[in-house]
């Protein structure tokens, strides 16, 4: 099949063919024939298979069809704040679960769109100012949003939504994961005259079923990631290293690998981030860093770089693990295992983007391997362990593939048994029996004098422990804030079992 062979406006046609796009991919092949009906769908597909292009074309397919009259339009002259939120009615809405994907996205319908007059494309994202992006949204035709920001300036009644009538879901289960389910259900509802319904996503667990029964009518699904949910242009492979030194050390070695054009380096924390940028930095490496801590036209600027390849290492946490599609990237390296093996799937998704060969290497410690296990069940593949000559690990990775009540360490429940870690009963009764203990400061120390009272440490907030995306309250301080409402890309209430971050903490301003 080719584009050609498509009901697609001439437009779109020769954007793509500029593009040097002459045929879909599998998962384009299959939605666009359908999606141009109409119809309600349901995707599954794997990241980095022209997922993106699938929802934008139908989308901007009928939009430029559209009559001049019927879109968004400003007559010339005709500006100004107090008018604009009139003409603030875009006719198709993208949401998607992260600000990096909601702007590569209207990046992407940019290039799609061509020269085409009459489609406008804006996104609203937090961490940006209000004011700019109000400015911004004169005209939209194809609104990119993070649910979040959008619902702030949704209940401001800056944004009307009852026009819209293209609705797109972009990794509904990553947004469900961050708790936008409330949030994605009141925008869909205020979306009162949508047409068609695109959702999109790695798996179809029973919370998305669930919502799509509350958005959608009779969808079709599309399970393209039934399969496998990994893409088959990308190499993996696990280093196991014995500790962090060791595991500097592997990635020293893959970054001066002769294949390398550009890398993203995974790291579980912020601080680590940084502390391996300053590294790279100093051994010569061009390198900026990433992180939800950064301020967001902060990181637009080092995303940017990377783009025009004036950075060759971005180093960077799970925030920037989606929204990154630059096809120069042929390396991804992880400094250790994601939490969830989902993030493993779309952290190496950074690589072997446009049908173009990436490289996925993970430096693992050698006895993390209930990760590697999860992240093996979870793609139903099983990743290649290999070794670089004069560094390999010097302990054994196959000691540790035993759990630890086996090789006689701590029980997992309170009342186990096991011989214990130096071979005494470690998950019996307590020593001294279910008798009270005295306070610590009342008891006698082994040389028989009093001991003192450990004086208490202040616990950190949960803020300063989560890279989740920090919206405007990073920079709450910094400029004056013309809304009420501070929760941009944050759901309503927090994640999960993720405790709320106390107030005094949230109110602290972050500096990059």
């Amino acid at each position: 099949m080719l584009f050609s062979d498509l009901d697609l406006h001439p437009i779109l046609l020769n954007a793509l063919n500029e593009m040097g796009y002459q045929s879909p991919t599998p998962v384009q092949s299959e939605v666009l024939p359908i999606a141009l009906t109409g119809q309600d769908l349901m995707v599954s597909s794997q990241t980095g298979s022209g997922k993106t292009a699938a929802f934008l074309l139908p989308v901007l397919n009928i939009l430029l069809d559209l009559p001049a009259e019927k879109r968004p339009f400003r007559p010339k002259g005709e500006r100004g704040f107090s008018k604009m939120k009139d003409n603030i009615k875009p006719k198709a809405l993208v949401l998607c679960p992260t600000r990096e994907l909601a702007q590569q996205v209207a990046k992407e319908a940019i290039r799609l769109k061509g020269m085409a007059k009459g489609v406008r494309i804006s996104t609203v994202v937090g961490g940006m100012p209000y004011g700019q992006q109000i400015r911004e949204l004169e005209n939209v035709t194809i609104l990119v949003a993070t649910p979040g920001r959008l619902l702030d300036l949704y209940n401001q009644k800056v944004i009307n939504l009852s026009e819209v009538e293209f609705f797109v879901a972009d990794e509904a289960d990553r947004m469900l994961d961050l708790g936008f389910a409330e949030d994605l259900e009141l925008i869909h509802k205020a979306c009162t005259n949508c047409e068609q319904n695109l959702m999109f996503s790695a798996t179809f667990p029973k919370n998305i079923m669930r919502l799509a029964e509350e958005m959608m009518t009779e969808p079709h699904k599309i399970e393209l990631s039934s399969k496998s949910i990994l893409n088959d242009n990308i190499t993996q492979q696990i280093n196991f290293a014995d500790d962090r030194s060791h595991q500097r050390e592997l990635l020293m070695h893959w970054l001066r690998s002769p294949s390398l054009d550009q890398a993203v380096v995974f790291t579980p924390t912020q601080i680590e981030s940084e502390e391996i940028a300053e590294l790279l930095e100093d051994e010569g490496f061009s390198v900026t860093f990433l992180h939800g801590g950064i301020p967001q036209k902060v990181r637009n600027r080092r995303l940017e770089t990377l783009r025009k390849g004036r950075t060759k290492i971005l180093v960077a946490t799970d925030v920037a693990a989606r929204g990154i599609d630059i096809a120069t990237v042929t390396h991804v390296i992880n400094i250790g295992l994601p939490m969830k093996a989902e993030d493993y799937v779309h952290r190496i998704g950074r690589t072997g983007r446009a049908g173009r060969k990436g490289d996925a290497i993970s430096l693992v410690n050698v006895r993390d391997h209930k990760r590697v296990r999860d992240i093996s069940d979870y793609t139903s593949f099983k990743i290649d362990v290999s070794t670089v000559e004069g560094l390999e690990p010097t302990l054994d990775p196959n000691d540790f593939r035993e759990s630890r009540n086996k090789k006689g360490g701590r029980s997992r429940r309170g009342n186990g048994g096991g011989n214990g870690r130096y071979g005494k009963s470690s998950g019996g009764a307590r020593r001294g029996g279910d008798r009270e203990r005295a306070p610590r400061a009342d008891r006698e120390s082994r040389g028989g004098e009093a001991r003192a009272e450990k004086p208490k440490r202040e616990r950190k907030s949960a803020s300063e422990f989560f890279d989740a995306p920090k919206g405007d309250r990073d920079s709450r301080g910094a400029e004056k804030k013309r809304f009420k409402s501070e929760r941009s890309d944050r759901p309503a209430r927090p994640a999960g079992d993720r405790p709320r971050a106390p107030k005094a903490h949230s109110r602290r301003t972050r500096s990059e």
